[in-house]
């Protein structure tokens, strides 16, 4: 069997419009969204820290929004490191088993 995708293969058993409402729809939302509302927040706070020019509070408000960012960074790079971590499970076959240990990156890749 060659590599290139086969048209009309159902890969995902009858789940891919559940996978594509996943990968499409929920983990761009979550990979775009959260980090957007995490910065956000932090930037309304350290504002209402600096209009009420209180130091002790700007450099609370300004430790929370580098928190928010390292945050908003991990929750981005999260979806990217599972991906990489899946597929290097898939690519470690046991040929001790006839399990197929890539049917469900097929389904994944091929939505």
């Amino acid at each position: 069997m060659s590599n290139l995708v086969q048209i009309g293969v159902d890969y995902c058993g009858g789940l891919g419009p559940i996978v594509r409402i996943i990968k499409k729809g929920f983990m761009p939302l979550v990979q775009i969204a959260i980090p957007i509302i995490l910065i956000v927040y932090g930037v309304i706070d350290l504002g209402k820290a600096v209009i009420a020019s209180d130091e002790k509070e700007i450099k609370a408000a300004q430790s929370r929004l580098i928190k928010r960012c390292i945050y908003a960074a991990a929750v981005f790079l999260v979806v990217f490191f599972v991906t990489i971590v899946m597929n290097l499970v898939a690519a470690a076959k046991d040929d001790t088993n006839s399990i197929d240990t890539t049917s469900w990156q097929k389904c994944w890749n091929n939505i």
